[in-house]
């Protein structure tokens, strides 16, 4: 372009590229907020009715039908099934292991990940704490094994499979390329957290709705690390 001729007026009114693509960052960030906010407080929502049900005495039938159907089916092959399973949710298999999977990620230098695995795993412990010592629910006669000390509402074992498991299995996706390898991370964590939550019921430690809100608190807690985390993009300054 020769010195003197205007540019076009087109040219002079286009957005820059970069400008758009920030702004259709800063959009999507926006809607996955809005959706984490949403599904947040829909869950926590959920959680208050469950505990306002199961402590006005709606929910006694419920517990009782599920503990009596799923009790039908013990036998001593399943029983030794049960409590490898709600071993795999207790405090004495996920300490050693949580502090072997932050040794790793820390020598893979996944620092964000060591944080991330261990602000959601020990917030969920102090969130279940808090809980338990918040509603005073009482223990239901166990099938099997003794009764255990703490409240029952909300499972401890449920939650913290959540958080555990659910967590890792983000954090272990997030590394690894292969989609079936992905999907196969998440189905093994998916059935792990059934599982547990499953063993309790039948062992009968806890009431059904111990579990499902155990289920609740636990995505409750995850899902409120997430929207935390999510940061606005930067946008690119213009001279």
């Amino acid at each position: 372009m020769k010195h003197g001729e205007e540019l076009p007026a087109t040219s002079r009114f286009r957005r820059p590229a970069a400008a758009d693509g920030d702004l259709q960052a800063l959009r999507d960030a926006s809607i996955r907020l809005l959706l984490g906010l949403v599904s947040a407080v829909s869950l926590l929502i959920l959680f208050a009715w469950l505990a306002e049900e199961v402590f006005q005495g709606s929910l006694q039938r419920f517990d009782a039908t599920v503990r009596a159907t799923v009790h039908a089916y013990a036998n001593p092959a399943l029983t030794q099934v049960m409590q490898a399973l709600s071993f795999l949710g207790s405090i004495g298999f996920l300490a050693p292991l949580f502090l072997i999977l932050i040794a790793i990620f820390l020598v893979k230098k996944l620092r964000r990940a060591a944080i991330w695995f261990t602000v959601a795993v020990v917030g969920s412990q102090i969130l279940d704490a808090i809980l338990k010592l918040v509603f005073h629910r009482a223990r239901p006669v166990p099938f099997f094994g003794a009764d255990p000390a703490s409240y029952s509402f909300p499972s401890g074992h449920a939650m913290t499979s959540v958080c555990f498991y659910g967590v890792l299995a983000g954090l272990l996706s997030a590394q690894v390329q292969s989609l079936r390898a992905r999907v196969l991370i998440w189905i093994a964590s998916g059935v792990l957290i059934a599982g547990i939550g499953l063993s309790r019921v039948y062992l009968g430690v806890h009431y059904p709705t111990d579990v499902i809100a155990g289920y609740l608190a636990g995505v409750i807690w995850v899902n409120t690390l997430l929207i935390a985390s999510r940061k606005r993009p930067r946008t690119s300054r213009t001279a």
